[in-house]
């Protein structure tokens, strides 16, 4: 196995019948400081650094809970992915995954996993479609940012997607909650893409007023998608 990378008892090659052994062997390699455990059955092999040592990337530590039997299962979102946007430069030691299934939260080494569960389905091209939505849904919880501020990050990045993307984007939206369907049609409406806007824009009750607190300068045509 390569440093930083996580694997399991499977992952060795080993036969069947040897996996009690080798079990106990990785055991005491982990009591020794050889490796590390990262949760029931999957250790890794840090790397040293003058800083000390490094943990694998998030990705890694769950890597088995996003991909299964080599088909996407789920896929990385929350802290994580808002740093990676710029929405926030905090990162604390909680794990979200996007899934089609609802799962309870778990814990592996010092990470929480928790599973945010996701209507649609998930591909490979679609998530970063879906972490924008995410994020959007989440927009008055991300740390260390205003939502002000939040949205137009996330207008940035949505302003930056291929014409093909922003259609699937509207047409995931239509299972997210009407807010965050408010939103992201305002801002497809600010970019020009009228036709997927007034696609989310029939979907929302007219006399439903979403309270977020933002202004004209964030979003223009925020009055007419009662956004306040």
């Amino acid at each position: 196995m390569n440093i930083d990378q996580v694997f399991s008892i499977a992952d060795l090659g080993f036969p069947a019948d040897c996996y009690d052994n080798v079990r106990i062997k990785l055991s005491r390699m982990a009591a020794q400081g050889l490796i590390v455990k990262a949760g029931k059955g999957r250790y890794y092999k840090p790397r040293q650094t003058v800083f000390g040592s490094l943990q694998p990337s998030r990705e890694e530590i769950v890597k088995d809970l996003l991909v299964k039997d080599g088909k996407v299962s789920g896929y990385l979102t929350g802290y994580a992915i808002w740093n990676k946007m710029g929405l926030t430069t905090q990162i604390p030691n909680i794990i979200e995954i996007g899934s089609n299934i609802h799962r309870n939260k778990t814990k592996r080494g010092v990470y929480t996993i928790r599973f945010v569960l996701q209507p649609n389905n998930i591909t490979r091209p679609n998530i970063p479609l879906l972490q924008i939505l995410d994020a959007i849904k989440s927009v008055k919880f991300i740390p260390d940012t205003t939502i002000g501020e939040s949205i137009l990050r996330l207008s940035v990045i949505i302003g930056n997607l291929l014409e093909k993307d922003i259609t699937l984007l509207a047409t995931l939206a239509l299972k997210y909650p009407p807010q965050t369907r408010a939103i992201i049609g305002g801002i497809l409406e600010t970019k020009g893409y009228d036709e997927s806007a007034m696609k989310l824009h029939r979907t929302l009750n007219p006399m439903t007023i979403y309270k977020i607190g933002i202004s004209e300068d964030v979003l223009p045509n925020h009055k007419y998608w009662n956004i306040v």
